[in-house]
C-alpha cells in the first residue's frame, strides 16, 4: 500500500469535493480517499495503480493537480 497526497487547484466547494472523490474512488487499486476542497490523499494498492493514473482522474474530472 501507498499514499498519495495531491493538491488541487480549481475546487470550490462541497460538489467539487464529491465529484473527484467519485473519480479517484473509480479507478482500480484506490483502498481509500480523502477529499476536501484543494486537496486528496489516496491510499492505493501500488500493485494495481500509481500516482500518474490518480492524477490522471483528478484531471478527468477537471481539475488540475499542482503537487
Amino acid at each position: 500500500m501507498a499514499e498519495i497526497t495531491l493538491k488541487i487547484e480549481g475546487m470550490s466547494c462541497q460538489h467539487c469535493v464529491m465529484n473527484v472523490k467519485k473519480a479517484l474512488d473509480s479507478v482500480d487499486g484506490v483502498t481509500s480517499s480523502t477529499v476536501s476542497v484543494g486537496s486528496a490523499t489516496v491510499v492505493v494498492n501500488d500493485a494495481e495503480t500509481n500516482k500518474d493514473v490518480i492524477v490522471r482522474a483528478v484531471q478527468d474530472a477537471g481539475y488540475k493537480v499542482v503537487a
